[in-house]
This record gives C-alpha cells, structure tokens and sequence, in this order.
C-alpha cells in the first residue's frame, strides 16, 4: 500500500516562492499562474483603479491587486481583483496572506479561458462567505455575476454592472470594461 502525503505549506515558505506571475494553494498543491497578457492585464488593471477609487472616496474597505493572497482556511487563492469591507480588515494589515475572504472577488479570463475553467475557484469563494463574484470574460465581453446565494447573471455591454450592497453605489457600463 502507497500513502501520499500532502505538504502542509506555511504562508512563509509560499511568499518566498521566486516566480513571475501569482501563485495560488489548491488542496494542498501550488499552482504556479503565467503573467497576465496584455489585454487581459490592461483590462484587470483599469477596472481594479475604477474599482479603488471609487473605494478610496467613499472609504469603503481596501481593493487588493492580483500578487494578494487570501487563506482564510487551508488552500489560498488570489483572485485578480478583490475587495474588503473596512469593517473586515484588521487595523493593520499583515505582511503575509488575508485571513479574511474577500467581499468581492474578480476573476479576468486569459485569451484561452471560459466559465468552465472557473467552477471550482467560484464554488470555493462562495464556501468562503465571498459576497459576490465577477468574472471578466474579454473573448466574449460579457461578465457574470456570481452572487452569494449561488445566483448567476450574464451581463452584456450594454448592461450596467453594479457592486449591489457589497460595494454600494458602484456601477459601470460593461462595454466600458472592455475599451
């Protein structure tokens, strides 16, 4: 009989991991992810200071980039985008990992990804607690919204994507995500 353990990694020996792109802890595996391309970082990036400055003006939480870590439990993920309510974070924020899921999670798809690719990582952020989940999908310019009770909503460019009652008061054109 073969018994296959698992390593139990620790948030230091993941941080100290040396590797261009993020890194995710899935059941106890490190996924190493490539760079971003450049559309689907240009996208993630306009959307992310949208996102932070609305945030920062109305002194919401924090919105964290992509290289952020959440591990509220065993695996860790870093979601391309996320937000945290300020009455969630801990007065200081740690040097290592968030301890806390986030409100808000954003997934941008890579040129060759699609919905599929992303059921586990949606139904882990929803067994989180994650509020309210978007995934960018520049090959098709739609993005859907994944809401805490498992809902989903595919939006158009035409549509109006809003942070509901998760970022409240947020909302952009979706045809503007994609510009």
């Amino acid at each position: 009989m073969t018994v296959v353990t698992k390593k139990v990694w620790t948030d230091e020996e993941l941080m100290r991991i040396k590797h261009e792109g993020k890194v995710e802890l899935v059941d106890g595996e490190v996924i190493l992810m490539t760079p971003a391309g450049a559309e689907q970082g240009a996208i993630s990036m306009d959307l992310a200071t949208r996102l932070n400055n609305f945030v920062r003006r109305h002194k919401l939480g924090r919105v964290f980039d992509a290289q952020t870590g959440f591990r509220p439990y065993g695996n860790m993920r870093a979601p391309d985008i996320s937000f945290v309510r300020k009455e969630r974070l801990p007065e200081r924020l740690p040097k290592g990992f968030l301890r806390v899921p986030p409100d808000l999670a954003v997934e941008v798809f890579a040129p060759d990804e699609k919905i599929a690719d992303y059921e586990d990582k949606v139904a882990e952020y929803l067994s989180w607690g994650v509020r309210l989940i978007w995934l960018v999908d520049p090959n098709t310019r739609t993005v859907t919204v994944v809401r805490a009770n498992g809902e989903r909503q595919v939006l158009g460019e035409k549509d109006v994507l809003t942070g509901e009652d998760v970022v409240p008061g947020f909302k952009i054109r979706v045809k503007k995500i994609f510009e």
